[in-house]
């Protein structure tokens, strides 16, 4: 049986202005973090966007229907003061990433990844300084030394509500260079999902597509989207 939802216990959702950012106040008092940190972000646009989930919420709170918050409880109780744990995750991604396995067969396969996968990795060679190996099949290939040196130092500016947004995209798409090629404007996170899935879509073209399996990848997809919106509001991008 799923356990009730919390009801709601507020009537207004304001934005202020505080020394460290912008908070989002329940009836006057601050909202906090499961951790009972206060709720605060750092750019006005994400906080009316955070409240603006507070506020749509009904006699009850729905938790999957506040991406943004969810995120932000986990930027604040989770990722600040743990941004090297963070970084080295995407690094060791970077050392076994998605783009950098390649079908042997069949040819369309081979030609739909390498349509969307070799942009990334010339973006890497010229903004990472690294032009990162590919192979065909899953066996283990060594990326040349120094890249996962130059993926860190390229994640050292930052912060760590960037990192966040940076690491879900990444854990989602199977790519530590595709998120870093969204957060860097390269590519939409659309583009960067379309690209994760080239070899499910492929597998989708032939042999049709799985209702389950579908219904997963929607609800990881609203994921993705939240930390594309996220990291641009914070940014100062629209989002």
């Amino acid at each position: 049986r799923a356990s009730p939802r919390p009801r709601r216990f507020y009537e207004t959702v304001e934005i202020s202005e505080v020394e460290t950012g912008f908070a989002i106040t329940l009836d006057k008092r601050a909202a906090k973090t499961p951790n009972k940190s206060g709720l605060i972000l750092m750019t006005k646009e994400l906080a009316q966007a955070v409240g603006d989930e507070w506020q749509a919420q009904g006699v009850e709170i729905h938790a999957e229907t506040m991406p943004l918050t969810r995120l932000a409880n986990t930027v604040i109780d989770a990722v600040i003061g743990n941004e090297v744990a963070v970084r080295d995750d995407i690094v060791a991604y970077a050392g076994s990433d998605l783009v950098c396995y390649r079908a042997e067969t069949p040819e369309g396969l081979v030609a739909a990844q390498a349509e969307a996968w070799d942009g990334v990795l010339d973006w890497a060679a010229d903004q990472l300084k690294t032009r990162f190996n590919t192979t065909t099949g899953i066996v283990h290939i060594a990326q040349p030394e120094g890249s996962a040196a130059r993926v860190g130092a390229h994640l050292l500016s930052r912060d760590a509500w960037e990192l966040t947004a940076i690491h879900q995209m990444t854990t989602l798409t199977g790519s530590a260079l595709l998120a870093l090629g969204c957060a860097a404007g390269v590519m939409t996170a659309e583009e960067a999902w379309q690209a994760a899935h080239v070899d499910e879509d492929w597998q989708i073209s032939r042999w049709g597509e799985d209702a389950e399996a579908s219904m997963r990848r929607k609800k990881r997809w609203a994921d993705m989207q939240a930390a594309e919106r996220l990291l641009m509001l914070h940014m100062g991008r629209p989002g």
